[in-house]
């Protein structure tokens, strides 16, 4: 068996990938607010903010920590195409959920619709990211640890659409978002965990990327991204805002006729 070191540039990887996790929920929770405030177009616009969010965030939250993830006895390489896909399916799957919630008719079967939808999102998120692993070895799972992961993920997705309806201070959705954070790092590092390697060594050439030749790059990309659109909804007016806005600009209006 290879030994597993899931932290080899100590405590950078865990912490970097916890916050770009609560970033990517603040902001998913953050827009999931404004969509129910909002109406219409502009309803659909916030909830696929939202889903792009959190779907960044939780992807990010993954690859950041998979920098500091290592496997003695081999090097390690990404199916690129692979975990692309483990993005798209992150933003599909978590918009599911966070649409069934925005759209909902009964409130509590939205939750929990849009929570297992949410929670199952971010497992098969991480199970397809690791399955774009490339090694010398073979990889095996402990099931029982992958079933505790997906509970902690669907709990943790149900959470936080629970205090997207429930929760309107921004106070109280940064401790919301910082709990989710926790959540979704305990659900990835539970299924590292679940995660033994036998390594079979060898010398030929592996496929795919070096984590610093492709993971490295497109997690600052979205990173990136987080900030910028995180920037923008702190700066958009809310819809309470923009009403105080109008009913201020009414009486100056007839004033002047």
């Amino acid at each position: 068996m290879g030994h597993l070191d899931h932290a080899a540039f100590g405590w950078l990887t865990p912490a970097l990938s916890y916050v770009m996790a609560c970033i990517g929920a603040a902001l998913g929770l953050r827009c999931t607010v404004r969509a129910l405030a909002a109406t219409g177009r502009s309803r659909r616009n916030w909830l696929i903010t939202a889903a792009s969010a959190i779907g960044t965030g939780i992807w990010t939250m993954h690859f950041v920590a998979m920098l500091g993830f290592g496997v003695s006895g081999t090097d390690i390489r990404y199916d690129v195409p692979l975990t692309l896909l483990s993005l798209l399916v992150a933003m599909l799957v978590v918009g599911g959920g966070v649409f069934a919630v925005g759209y909902g008719a009964g409130r509590n079967r939205a939750l929990v619709l849009g929570g297992l939808t949410t929670g199952l999102g971010v497992a098969s998120m991480h199970y397809l990211g690791m399955a774009a692993l490339r090694l010398h070895g073979h990889v095996t799972y402990d099931p029982v640890l992958v079933g505790l992961s997906v509970v902690i993920a669907v709990v943790a997705a149900t959470a936080a659409l629970w205090a997207a309806l429930n929760i309107k201070s921004p106070v109280a959705v940064g401790i919301a978002s910082l709990v989710m954070g926790c959540a979704v790092s305990s659900m990835h590092y539970t299924g590292m965990i679940a995660v033994s390697v036998r390594v079979e060594p060898s010398s030929a050439a592996l496929a795919g990327a070096t984590a610093m030749q492709f993971i490295f790059p497109l997690a600052v990309g979205l990173g990136s991204y987080l900030f910028l659109t995180s920037a923008f909804v702190a700066l958009s007016p809310t819809a309470g805002e923009r009403e105080a806005s109008a009913s201020a600009q009414r009486p100056t209006a007839s004033a002047v006729r």
